[in-house]
């Protein structure tokens, strides 16, 4: 008998030592717009198409690690509602959220081009605003009460990727190589972050 119980303790202690919690960590990206909300358009080009193929980019370009997770928010043409988008976000709780988007403004052409970033005010959204800017072109960083912001309990940003009728933030954001590019830069914020 007590050789048994030897032998089951020694199994336990075994599959015991084996098991190694996962503490994976989640990063979300948020797709902005989708479905019938196709955010700003510009001819055949529609932010909510620019938005989702960085997204499911930057999450292709993290597959391969284990660090962390990214969670898409919407990886199609649906619409999930703001609400939506923060109720699932907050349930995950995640390290970051990055929502991304493309500016806009009322002239058919316009000189204003470059990356913005608007921030909750917190120090760790701050942070994260900060490493983007290492990054990218941001002609501006500044707090804002957004929903995606206000809502999210995480550090999130949102970030205006380009001027949708500057032709060239427009040009380099709907080509695959500026998608690449981009998705690979947030993939090294993420890893640094």
């Amino acid at each position: 008998m007590r050789g048994f119980k030897l032998l089951a303790l020694s199994a336990f202690s075994a599959s015991f030592l084996s098991f190694t919690p996962i503490s994976k960590k989640y990063i979300v990206i948020d797709a902005g717009h989708g479905g019938n909300d196709m955010g700003s358009v510009y001819g055949k080009f529609s932010e909510k198409e620019i938005t989702v193929n960085i997204a499911k980019e930057i999450k292709k370009l993290n597959e391969s690690q284990d660090q962390y997770e990214v969670i898409l928010t919407r990886d199609s043409d649906a619409y999930p509602t703001l609400q939506e988008r923060t109720a699932m976000i907050n349930k995950l709780n995640p390290e970051i959220v990055i929502s991304l988007h493309m500016n806009s403004n009322p002239e058919k052409e316009t000189l204003k081009q470059g990356t913005e970033v608007y921030i909750q005010n917190t120090e760790n959204s701050k942070k994260l605003a900060e490493k983007i800017s290492k990054k990218f072109d941001v002609a501006k960083v500044e707090e804002r009460n957004l929903h995606m912001l206000r809502e999210t309990k995480a550090p999130a940003v949102l970030v205006e990727l380009g001027f949708m009728n500057n032709t060239k933030d427009r040009e380099y954001v709907t080509s695959e190589k500026g998608q690449k590019e981009i998705a690979q830069k947030f993939t090294e914020i993420i890893r640094e972050y």
